[in-house]
């Protein structure tokens, strides 16, 4: 009989936020869909496992439940033939961690269409500490890169990342960088320059400049951009775009509302190319995940990445929901 020491969330509203999770050993029947039992190696800590964390989140209606949105290990069991035991296995997205038992586990039970196996270029250490945030970046990095094909060759240039000190935008400032693009990295923090600069940011624009009214279209500057942010910047940036560029939009944290006009998409071609992590195919996680080794410096990002036990996931996530956790965080459910 296998054991599972397992993050629940209870529904019993919190009155600080560690009340809200526990730890907890439960049984393997409890876990009840899926088809592949996994041992889970490593979970990462994303914005939405935090709000999760944090009672449900307006996400997770019914308790308990088992969160972490993506997780790597190797295969038990499978009653699918596209894997066999001591498979190494990747998941991210699919509503995992929300809707089915996610990778806060040391054990996860998931249907098989949920999983890609491991390249032989990673491990299951090296996948999370790009997690969700490293594959988004990485789609949206892609996304940019589509201009090329799309304008038979014309070559990009400059694209600006906002959010450029969260998980999604430090890890797209460093692939663009190293992808050859003249990368301009937008953030509130004054004291993350010299951070930004070593992900190989060429230059550092205060997100003040993207406040305030815009005019239908300014000055093209930008071939390409990476907006994990959303809400009234957009605006501006639709503005700055140049002819044909295309911004790739990930994120809602600046808000869900943008207030534009046609005129960047019939006068100057601009495209905006939805980033969907959760919902993209097994083919396309396929390829991402393939090149990824070629385009993130891992050594770089271990410096950037603290490894945390369950009891140190329930001190660590508060943090990360006011704001104050700077850097990647990985989830050792064995540590």
């Amino acid at each position: 009989m296998i054991t599972i020491q397992a993050k629940n969330t209870w529904s019993t509203p919190p009155t600080r936020y560690s009340e809200s999770s526990i730890v907890k050993v439960l049984e393997k029947n409890f876990f009840k869909a899926g088809d592949v039992l996994v041992k889970v190696d490593y979970s990462s800590l994303n914005y939405k496992d935090a709000l999760i964390l944090n009672n449900g989140g307006k996400i997770v209606k019914k308790f308990p439940f088992v969160p972490g949105i993506d997780f790597s290990g190797t295969v038990i069991e499978s009653e699918d033939k596209k894997f066999k035991k001591d498979d190494n296995i990747i998941l991210t997205g699919f509503r995992v961690g929300e809707a089915y038992f996610g990778g806060f586990s040391q054990y996860a039970k998931v249907d098989s269409n949920f999983l890609i196996k491991t390249p032989k270029e990673l491990d299951s250490h090296k996948s999370m500490m790009l997690g969700t945030a490293g594959f988004t970046a990485l789609l949206c990095a892609f996304a940019v890169k589509a201009k090329e094909e799309l304008l038979m060759g014309e070559k990009v240039k400059d694209v600006l990342v906002t959010g450029a000190t969260g998980g999604v935008g430090s890890i797209a400032v460093m692939v663009l960088s190293k992808m050859g693009y003249d990368v301009h990295a937008v953030t509130g923090k004054k004291d993350k320059n010299d951070y930004l600069k070593d992900l190989g940011a060429k230059n550092i624009i205060d997100r003040k400049e993207f406040e305030g009214e815009s005019k239908l279209l300014e000055k093209g500057i930008w071939d390409g951009v990476v907006d994990t942010v959303g809400g009234a910047a957009l605006t501006k940036i639709f503005a700055q775009t140049k002819p044909g560029g295309i911004v790739a939009a990930c994120g809602n944290a600046g808000g869900i509302k943008i207030n534009t006009t046609v005129m960047p998409f019939i006068i100057r071609g601009v495209k905006l190319w939805g980033i969907d992590s959760s919902g993209s195919s097994i083919k396309r996680r396929e390829f991402i995940w393939n090149e990824a080794s070629k385009l993130v410096d891992f050594a770089k990002l271990k410096s950037l990445t603290k490894e945390l036990s369950f009891n140190e996931l329930l001190e660590t996530y508060p943090k990360l929901l006011k704001g104050e956790y700077f850097g990647r965080a990985i989830v050792n459910p064995n540590k």
